[in-house]
Formats: structure tokens, C-alpha cells, sequence
């Protein structure tokens, strides 16, 4: 078979007849299977792209043959820096090259074979889409969840933009890998934290590996204790959060963020300078690496003095880089006795260390004991455990308002500003009287004409047009817009919403319609967005639920990730590495299907690992097999209406297959599938030898093999199936069913020996035990021949084996 031609063949056929089209008059059995959509960065699909998305499609081609009315869409997440960065090296405009390469991934994507919903394709640097990111900007804006405020922001100096933390990477921005620094700026944020209760919760019905809801709760951080107020010596008063109020008495000193709005005010003439010195270098790290555990933690003293409130204690006031102004209060007290970093950072400034709480059991309480206990040295409290102790001292304190109980999250608003050009620009008018107003005159479209090349600066800062031609919704005054774009992870926060009513113009879906389609029903994509995209998109849903604008609470049921191609060397491939390897050789080579078969038997989906080309080769000559033995169960021979012993084995391996197979697809476990079809087409290899064969069991066995093989290699299986005389299409077949009944054979060949000579092969029933295979032997004529009336010594019966008869 000449696969290539045979791939064109059937692709223009397939568009042609739209054979795979989404049904919206079936919704109540809709499956929405949905792959995260593709940065169209590079000119071409490579290796991940076509590992995520051909794979995925195997799943998609499954579930149709199991009866399923499949909406898979497809689209591009289009805006961001990426592109950006292209534009600035080449010169060529962003729009331009994404546009192109959406062009051009938009044909490979069709050649793979895939059964993508193209009528629901969106694109995310669309005036069309970004309409409504920025409707819904408006919407989170009038209901509380959009504001701005001046705060400590992740700067990257090369990209020239603020960076969210979840795009910090060990202290590196994760698209150059440069050192990010803090900057303070103004900035919009939406309100994610207002969901996090929702959000940490809302996990355990999810079915998603249980290693990414453990990524979300960690990053979500909820712990529960309570808030102290401190008061310094000069009249101000802070407060600290704690999950060990029983440690109070024990508190020798407390930190403040270097951060703090306090600091300033509170620093003495005394450590003004080292104060300053201290902050000043505290800036050019970010948060990542101030809150590392491998990080030794510093500080220095601001010469300032607090007093404790549980014992009327003064404590010095310190500032130091391992406490964030961002993160609960900015502020934390230093119990040395009782927690190991307070411990060394008491040891290496020489802070006071008194033991308040020791072993409840007399084991080991070395200081630093961190673990619970009894308290001691805490006057009336002394005696009482670490669990009573943490209630009766805040109990103690919040009756003279010096405490609250209090639960508190690492979880931080969502820092949405960016200062590029390559973005959905945010919908917001500043005027001289009114200040800040909404524009919904959407959309705000993103002019062309920008230099935006960086400088620090908003590229739309640059526009005059774009900045000043504008007035106040409110009250008719010149005004100036808002030159910060939306990060481009607000436009894929919502597209799953978006892709099942792509073309309503007036609205970004209809509810009802929405209300039916989602949630999506299985999810594909890559781990590395488990605290971005994927909690992100989960605020969206609840928030807009909120809104009345949808009525379900999750957008995802069930999240597959696939594993990575790594290079032939092992690590990420890389063009600095020199080891990205282009799919594009081979499937000119070999097509499509076997490199969709290939990616399926060479790699566990969810694992992945090193690319290696030396199982290609294999894989098409495996597809040639299959041809072979499907064409020759419909060719001439001498045929039979018996099921004899040849039938029953290969039925047996047929049904098995079937079984396995059905169960892998809907594990994503492809490269078993494609083992056990493999194993089918030995066993069909074998019965093809046979001198006299059923000729309808034979091609209803070819027949299921290609159904099996149609979500893996839907180009040759289509052709096959054509050849053989079905009608089109084979993705309109059910997938096949299989036989409780015919997974075991209903007989088995048994050898029988004489003295351990073997003299001849019976079929026998396989649910013989020993005795009823000694007894079924002897009574066959052919062994009484053989025995010449001789009675046997001893009989050694191996059931489904041999009966050996000693004479």
C-alpha cells in the first residue's frame, strides 16, 4: 500500500463528507474531548505537538466507535511573548509570523488525520475571541474580582515585563531563563483568593492524577491558626499569623517583610544604613528564592521593639528576606525553641532560646522540639498540650483584641498586567475626573502600528492614537487608556467555554447551550501547567458561575498529561542542544499512521522518554503485515463452516484481544494496545497456514483487527476496509465487542506419551482434571491400539498438557 497517496485519499474524502461532525441535535451523549491548544511559537508541529495531539485523537476515534457523539475542537493560543520576542529579532510583526504559522500548523494538524471540529476553531490574537476576554475582564471587574494597586512585582530584565510567580523558575523567568528582580509598579491583579477555600476543596471529586492535585493544594497553602497583634514601643501595632500559639512564650524577637510599610517608620538612626543595605539587596532576589529551604536565612535589626502580648515581654523587630510582604501579614514571630530555621537565624544573631513546651512521652525534645507537647514556662498555661495550648492562649488574647483565630493561604492574587505589546489590551479608560471607568465598547482592539520593541516601558504607552484618542464613557472628557495588556494566560483561562459556541457574536456562549456542553469530559495536556492554566481555569468557572453566566462548578472531569519526548541524548530537546527532532522526515517517509503507531507503541503516553527512530521501521513493516493477513481472509481458499481447534485458538486471542485493547484505549495505555494487536496478528499469521480455514470466522476476525487498529491508523484502516468490500466509513462501526465466553479455550491439544515417547495429539475438553484426563485418554481407541493391550504401570496427567503412560 502506498500510505502517503492513501492519506490524501481519505483526508480530502473525510473533509469532504464531514463524516466526523460534532452532532449539537445529540448533546445528552456528547463527549467533549479537548487537547490544550497549541502556541503557534514555531513555524511547524513538532514532536510534542504530535505525540499530545495524534494520540489524543486515538482516544477522541475510540470513543466515537464506542458510541460517543465527540466534540473534539481545536485552536490557538496565539497572543504572548513568544511571538513577541520573534518579532523583535526578525522584524517581522508578530501578527504576521502568528498568523502564518497558525496556516501552516492548521494543514499538518489536518493531515494527521485527526477528527478535529474545524468549524469551532478559535484564535486567541482575534479581535473575535479577545472581545470577550475582555468582556469578562469587565464582568470580574464590576463584581469585586479585578483591581489595581502598586505592589512588589516579578520583573524580568530581558523580556522587559512583570512575570506572575507561577513564571518564576528557580529565581529565572521560564521563557529566557534570565534572573528576575522585584520592581515595584501598579499593577491589576484579579481576586483568586477570594476562591481558594473553593478551590482546595473542589479537588477531591476531580479525577486528575493525584500528583497535580497535590501541586494545586500545595500551591493553594491553606493552614489554619491564628493572628497576633504585636505593638511597638513607639505607639504602632502589627500583626503576625501563626499555626503554633502555643509557642508564644517562647517568642524572642520578630521579623518583618523588608518590604513592610512599618519599616521605614520604625528603623532607628542606629541601623538606618544597614537597614537600607539590607533591603536593597533583598531586591534583587525573588520570592522562590527567598522562601527556598536551601536558602540560609539573613536579617538584620531595624533597632526597634515590640512587645509580646501574652506575657508583656519586649522583643527586638527585625527585617529578613525569608518573610514576604505578599504572604499573610508580612510579618512572623521568632519562636527559636521551637522551629528550626527560627532556631539557626536565633543561633547565628545570637537571640534569645527559652524552652515552652517539652515531650508529652518522655522521648527525645533536644531543642529545637519541634513537635507538639506539653507548654511549660508559660504560666497558667503550663501543663497544657500543644492542641489545648494554641486554642486557650488566642482564646486569652482575643478578649483583649490582641487575637483572632484565622485561616490563612499561600495562594496569591493573580497578577494579570504585562508590559508587551503581544496581548489583549485591557478595557480600562483613565479619566482626570472620574478616574478609572470600563470601556465596553469592545472590543479595545490592539492597533498595528506599535513600536514594540522594549524599553521598560508599555509598547502601547508609544501610540499616541491609541492612548489619547479616547474619552470618558462616564462624562465625555479626554482621557487615556490603559497601555498594559492581559497575560496571555487569561486567554486560555476561558477558551474551553468558548470553542463550543465559536461563532455567537453576540455573546461569548450562549448558558443554556454552555450548561449542556461542559464540562469538558476528558482533558489532555501537560503537567507543567497543574498551578497556572489549570487553577486559573478553575477560578474562571467558579467565578462566572457566580456571575450567573453558568451553572456547573468545574471545567475539567478527568485530566490525562502525556509524558515528554525527550532527545536522543536524553534531556529536553532544544535548538541551543541541538537535539530537536522534527517529525516532519518522517512522516514524509513513512505517513502519518505509522508515526501515530509509533509514538503510540514506543512510549507509555503518560511517561514518555528518550526519541529513538529505530522501532519506525518495525512499525511499518508490522502495518504491511496486517495488510497481508486482512486481504488474505477475503482471498480464495478451501474453506469450512467448523469452529475446530485452529478456529478456537485464534478466537481465543481474538476475543483477548479485544478485551485488552477496549481497556487500553480508555487508559490512554497505548502501547499495550498496539502489543496485543500485534499478538493478534501472529495468531492470525498462524491460522492463515492452515490448510482448510472458516472463511466467514476468519474475516469477521480481520474485520474486528481493523476497528481495533482505525483510532491508531485511521488512513490505512479506512483503505482496508474498502478494499475488503464494507461500506464507509469504519469509524461508523461500533467498536468490537468481546466474549466472556471465548477467552478460554473450550478444548486443548494434549500430547500423549508411552514410556515418554510421544505417539500422538488429542483435543481434549480444557476443564479435565487429572483424573478425567487419565480417563478420557485411556478410553480413546488410538491409545488402546497403541497399548496393544497392555495395562499402564503408572499414568503422569498434566492437564492442558501431556498424559505420560508408563508400560
Amino acid at each position: 500500500m502506498d500510505k502517503i497517496s492513501v492519506e490524501k485519499k481519505w483526508n480530502k474524502r473525510w473533509q469532504d463528507t464531514k463524516v466526523y461532525q460534532f452532532d449539537k441535535s445529540n448533546v445528552d451523549n456528547k463527549h467533549y474531548v479537548l487537547e490544550m491548544f497549541s502556541y503557534p511559537s514555531g513555524s511547524r508541529l513538532h514532536i510534542g505537538h504530535w505525540y499530545n495531539y495524534a494520540l489524543s485523537d486515538s482516544y477522541a476515534r475510540y470513543k466515537v466507535m464506542k458510541g460517543a457523539n465527540v466534540f473534539q475542537p481545536m485552536g490557538f493560543d496565539a497572543f504572548g511573548l513568544p511571538a513577541e520576542n520573534f518579532a523583535i529579532k526578525s522584524g517581522i510583526h508578530p501578527e504576521d509570523s502568528t498568523l502564518k504559522n497558525i496556516a501552516v500548523m492548521e494543514e499538518q494538524l489536518k493531515n494527521i488525520g485527526a477528527i478535529f471540529d474545524w468549524d469551532a476553531e478559535i484564535k486567541t490574537c482575534m479581535p473575535d475571541y479577545y472581545k470577550w476576554t475582555q468582556w469578562i475582564f469587565c464582568q470580574l471587574y464590576k463584581h469585586g474580582l479585578a483591581y489595581r494597586k502598586k505592589a512588589p512585582v516579578n520583573w524580568c530584565e530581558h523580556c522587559n515585563t512583570v512575570l506572575a510567580n507561577e513564571q518564576v523558575v528557580d529565581g529565572r523567568c521560564e521563557r529566557c531563563d534570565n534572573q528576575v528582580v522585584k520592581k515595584d509598579l501598579t499593577q491589576w491583579f484579579f481576586k483568586i483568593t477570594n476562591y481558594a477555600e473553593e478551590l482546595l476543596n473542589g479537588l477531591d471529586d476531580l479525577d486528575w492524577p493525584e500528583k497535580t492535585k497535590a501541586m494545586q493544594r500545595n500551591w493553594i497553602g491553606k493552614s489554619q491558626g491564628g493572628e497576633i497583634e504585636f505593638q511597638l514601643t513607639t505607639g504602632q501595632a502589627f500583626r503576625v499569623f501563626t499555626t503554633r500559639a502555643d509557642t508564644l512564650f517562647g517568642c524572642s524577637y520578630v521579623v518583618l517583610a523588608p518590604e513592610h510599610e512599618l519599616v521605614k517608620q520604625i528603623t532607628t538612626d542606629e541601623c538606618r544604613q544597614a537597614v537600607q543595605d539590607y533591603c536593597d539587596e533583598v531586591a534583587k532576589t525573588n520570592e522562590i528564592e527567598r522562601l527556598s529551604t536551601a536558602k540560609e536565612k539573613t536579617g538584620v535589626f531595624t533597632g526597634a521593639y515590640a512587645i509580646n502580648p501574652i506575657n508583656g515581654r519586649k522583643v527586638q523587630v527585625w527585617i529578613g528576606d525569608y518573610v514576604l510582604a505578599t504572604y499573610g501579614t508580612g510579618a512572623v514571630m521568632g519562636v527559636p525553641s521551637h522551629d528550626a530555621r527560627d532556631f539557626d537565624f536565633a543561633t547565628k544573631y545570637g537571640l534569645a532560646i527559652e524552652r515552652v513546651i517539652k515531650s508529652a512521652d518522655g522521648s527525645d525534645d533536644t531543642l529545637p522540639f519541634c513537635n507538639d507537647g506539653v507548654m511549660v514556662n508559660s504560666d497558667k498555661f503550663s501543663g497544657l498540650t500543644s492542641e489545648e495550648g494554641r486554642l486557650a492562649v488566642i482564646d486569652e488574647l482575643e478578649k483583649v483584641g490582641k487575637g483572632k483565630l484565622t485561616t490563612n493561604y499561600r495562594l496569591r492574587d493573580w497578577l494579570v498586567s504585562r508590559q508587551r505589546y503581544w496581548g489583549a489590551p485591557i478595557p480600562v479608560i483613565y479619566c482626570p475626573h472620574c478616574g478609572e471607568v470600563l470601556d465596553e465598547n469592545l472590543p479595545v482592539k490592539l492597533p498595528y502600528d506599535v513600536d514594540f520593541r522594549p524599553d521598560g516601558t508599555s509598547p502601547l504607552a508609544r501610540h499616541h492614537g491609541f492612548v489619547n484618542d479616547v474619552k470618558c464613557p462616564k462624562c465625555g472628557a479626554d482621557a487615556k487608556r490603559e497601555v498594559d495588556t492581559l497575560d496571555t494566560f487569561v486567554c486560555s483561562s476561558w477558551y474551553y467555554l468558548r470553542y463550543p459556541d465559536s461563532n455567537n457574536e453576540n455573546a461569548p456562549f450562549d448558558t443554556e447551550w454552555i450548561d449542556k456542553m461542559l464540562p469538558v469530559d476528558k482533558y489532555v495536556g501537560g503537567a507543567e501547567h497543574a498551578c497556572m492554566h489549570l487553577l486559573y481555569a478553575r477560578f474562571f468557572t467558579k467565578a462566572l458561575r457566580d456571575m450567573g453566566y453558568l451553572h456547573f462548578d468545574e471545567p475539567f472531569k478527568s485530566l490525562v498529561h502525556q509524558g515528554i519526548i525527550l532527545g536522543p541524548d536524553g534531556n529536553r530537546m532544544s535548538k541551543s542542544r541541538g537535539n530537536v527532532v522534527s517529525p516532519d522526515a518522517y512522516v514524509g517517509e513513512y505517513g502519518s499512521d505509522v508515526f501515530r503507531c509509533y509514538l503510540a507503541f514506543g512510549f507509555k503516553y503518560i511517561e514518555g522518554g528518550p526519541w529513538s527512530e529505530d522501532g519506525i521501521k518495525a512499525i511499518n513493516k508490522w502495518l504491511d503485515r496486517v495488510e497481508r493477513y486482512v486481504l488474505a481472509a477475503f482471498d480464495k481458499y478451501e474453506t469450512t463452516d467448523k469452529m475446530g481447534a485452529d478456529e478456537q485458538q485464534l478466537n481465543v486471542v481474538r476475543h483477548n484481544t479485544i478485551k485488552s485493547v477496549d481497556a487500553d484505549y480508555e487508559a490512554f495505555s497505548f502501547n499495550t494496545a498496539v502489543a496485543r494487536m500485534m499478538e493478534l496478528v501472529n495468531a492470525m499469521s498462524k491460522y492463515d497456514q492452515a490448510p482448510v480455514k472458516n472463511a466467514k470466522f476468519y474475516q469477521d476476525t480481520a474485520l474486528d483487527l481493523l476497528k481495533m487498529l482505525a483510532p491508531l491508523a485511521p488512513h490505512f484502516a479506512e483503505e482496508l476496509w474498502e478494499q475488503v468490500g464494507q461500506d464507509y466509513s469504519i469509524v461508523k462501526q461500533a467498536f468490537p465487542t468481546f466474549d466472556e465466553n471465548a477467552l478460554k479455550l473450550n478444548t486443548v491439544e494434549v500430547l500423549v506419551q508411552i514410556n515418554s515417547k510421544p505417539k500422538l495429539r488429542l483435543n481434549v475438553d480444557s476443564s479435565l482434571d487429572r483424573a478425567g484426563l487419565e480417563q478420557y485418554v485411556l478410553s480413546q481407541s488410538k491409545v488402546v491400539e497403541l497399548l496393544e493391550g497392555k495395562q499402564p504401570k503408572k499414568v503422569i496427567a498434566v492437564p492442558g498438557k501431556l498424559v505420560n503412560l508408563i508400560v
